[in-house]
């Protein structure tokens, strides 16, 4: 799909994100505006930061929780046409660290939201969804879309399916059109550092402070990489054709990476001479390889990622580069993550 095709169909469309001013929500709602469309932006700031929201007209930034009908009763006055809901209680160790906390944003978060959607005669309502959720740790690769597991690792895997299941109720005795994107390991500008952070945010982060990187695991373990560009063309595709509505599909990258290999590419990068270190696997941490199908993806939407891992690893440690002091002011680690780190320091390494 062109970009003009986008700008004809969000052109002039009040579009709700939450979680607007995450990773994949500041940058889904940056396309949205430059495409004409008003965008309005919810999220608490939790894991996220205020400067982050892109500042750009027609985007309207309201700080509140998904679990607030105060503020849900706000956003769903302004009668957008669309919802993408990506706000959640991020992710599998905060899940597992606070239990209830991650059932009430993910679980009764999203519940509301689709009735608020029902009431508002919302014409499509895209859920982020999570492909490491879904398909459990014994799932055939490539991880196909038919195939769904009962026997999660997580109480954050367990909540984003409980949010597909609610969509598909919400589809069928409402008649509501939704689509359920499943992401896998998005990556990319937007994503601050912290202790419930994805892998190639907190190496980045490490490395530029000249710490070693730890590898929980051998390092033979593999993820499907995908950059941010590429999921927000997917939800960009998601939010206006057909053939989505009622459907289920990955947005990846259709790679395995090593995390080893990630590893030793972001001290290149950088510059970082502390190499690695290995830590104990997480006891969630139970797949050791994940490689998604997008064929289904290509099939309904015509979804082709267009970034080379090399190339978005380059454009996320760039944007490190140049907001490395709202960075290390915002970076989130507890006190047992930055000892452990800082243990394995050496005497002296570089720093940006």
């Amino acid at each position: 799909m062109s970009d003009n095709h986008y700008a004809s169909a969000y052109a002039d469309q009040t579009v709700l994100v939450t979680g607007g001013a995450g990773a994949i929500g500041s940058n889904l709602s940056r396309a949205l505006a430059q495409a004409g469309a008003q965008v309005i932006i919810l999220d608490n700031l939790s894991s996220a930061e205020r400067w982050n929201v892109p500042s750009l007209p027609g985007i309207l930034f309201v700080q509140g929780d998904v679990r607030d009908e105060v503020q849900l009763k706000r956003v769903f006055f302004e009668r957008p046409a669309i919802v993408f809901h990506l706000a959640a209680f991020f992710a599998n160790q905060n899940s597992v660290d606070h239990p209830e906390t991650d059932l009430e944003v993910n679980g009764l978060g999203t519940l509301r939201l689709l009735e608020y959607a029902v009431l508002g005669g919302v014409g499509r309502f895209i859920y982020a969804s999570s492909g490491c959720s879904i398909y459990g740790s014994s799932a055939p690769l490539p991880l196909t879309e038919a195939f769904m597991s009962m026997h999660l690792s997580s109480p954050y895997q367990i909540t984003k399916m409980l949010g597909e299941l609610y969509c598909n109720f919400f589809h069928n005795h409402y008649g509501l059109p939704v689509v359920k994107p499943r992401f896998f390991n998005s990556y990319g500008p937007g994503e601050v550092p912290g202790q419930y952070r994805n892998v190639i945010p907190n190496f980045i982060y490490w490395a530029m402070k000249g710490l070693p990187l730890p590898i929980t695991g051998t390092g033979e373990e593999t993820r499907d990489f995908t950059y941010v560009g590429d999921i927000v063309d997917g939800l960009l595709r998601a939010g206006v054709l057909e053939s989505a509505v009622g459907q289920e599909f990955n947005l990846a990258s259709g790679r395995e990476t090593r995390i080893i290999d990630l590893a030793h590419m972001v001290n290149e990068a950088t510059g970082n001479q502390a190499g690695i270190r290995f830590a104990q696997r997480r006891q969630w941490d139970t797949k050791s390889r994940l490689l998604a199908s997008i064929d289904k993806a290509r099939e309904l939407v015509g979804y082709e990622p267009a970034t080379s891992f090399e190339q978005g690893l380059g454009r996320t440690i760039q944007w490190f580069h140049d907001n490395w002091d709202r960075i290390t002011a915002a970076a989130r680690f507890g006190p047992g993550v930055s000892a452990a780190v800082r243990e394995f320091a050496p005497s002296a390494g570089p720093t940006p």
